[in-house]
């Protein structure tokens, strides 16, 4: 359970940036199964080079947002539509990678990583883990919702909810949505660089199906918590994916085997998809909403 809860919050950080895609610009971005393993692959090549720990990290997170920036301008100068747009670098993404690895796979057990001062303070696998992990989570978050309620942040929640609006207003849709890319991407690569370092090692492999879990985690939490305000909502995307992997990790532990994982992943998508549409709870949501709007009035 521990371990499900590190992971959790580990990937809360992706499931952050699958939100600003697919809820507030309404963009389904397909370039998260690679920018995740971009970010991972360029920590493990830089930290194994003897790079600083912080300056692989942000390198990570700059490359996981030139490959948002390039979908981005695939659709907006391109006019590619944003599903095939986001395949396209996905796909691109898998040689390039190879390319900073040059295998397939970069080990780190035996570099100094982000992990380090709590495997040698023996914190990593409990619960004082979890603790540091949430409060990483939290910053994360809460420098998400900061953005987001700026003017520019505004601009491109005004660009998902209405595109025309927003241009009748003066937004230039193309650099909000380029900029909304860039900023879910680089945050996908963070988590990227964070995981490679966690597990030990990047592997060109390791992003496959990881939009799933993103969209698994940033639904479950909508399902579950609601999404009436954007605090809400983010903070619904990051309890959804630690849920997520709890059930996952209970599922492993009832005798599936992890070959079944992707299987578990589709099913808790549509679980998520379809409960909210249940009567019973879509009252619950419509008491719980009544109740919140009451409070703030």
């Amino acid at each position: 359970m521990v371990t499900a809860a590190e992971l959790g919050l580990l990937y809360a950080i992706m499931a952050v940036g699958v939100y600003l895609t697919y809820r507030v610009l309404d963009f389904p971005d397909l370039t998260v199964d690679g920018s995740y393993t971009t970010g991972a692959a360029i920590s493990a090549v830089l930290i194994v080079n003897g790079v600083p720990i912080w300056v692989a990290i942000l390198a990570s997170v700059i490359g996981g947002m030139g490959a948002g920036v390039i979908t981005g301008l695939l659709h907006v100068w391109g006019n590619i539509n944003p599903l095939l747009a986001g395949i396209l670098t996905q796909i691109a993404l898998y040689s390039v990678n190879l390319r900073i690895m040059a295998k397939a796979n970069v080990p780190l057990l035996r570099q100094t990583t982000v992990m380090t001062p709590l495997r040698e303070a023996g914190l990593l696998g409990t619960w004082g883990s979890v603790a540091i992990f949430a409060a990483v989570v939290a910053v994360v978050g809460a420098a998400v919702y900061g953005f987001l309620g700026t003017s520019f942040g505004v601009a491109i929640r005004a660009t998902g909810d209405n595109e025309l609006m927003a241009r009748s207003l003066g937004i230039n849709t193309g650099v909000t949505k380029v900029a909304g890319l860039a900023i879910s991407n680089g945050l996908v690569a963070l988590c990227g660089s964070i995981m490679a370092q966690y597990q030990g090692y990047a592997d060109i492999s390791m992003g496959i199906g990881i939009i799933v879990a993103g969209l698994a985690s940033v639904i479950i939490g909508q399902a579950i918590f609601g999404m009436t305000a954007v605090w809400q909502a983010v903070l619904a995307a990051m309890l959804g994916s630690v849920i997520y992997r709890m059930v996952v990790q209970a599922a492993l532990s009832a005798g599936l085997a992890p070959n079944d994982m992707k299987l578990i992943s589709a099913v808790l998508v549509v679980i998520a998809l379809v409960l909210p549409q249940w009567s019973v709870l879509k009252k619950m949501r419509l008491r719980r909403r009544r109740v919140m709007e009451a409070e703030a009035a």
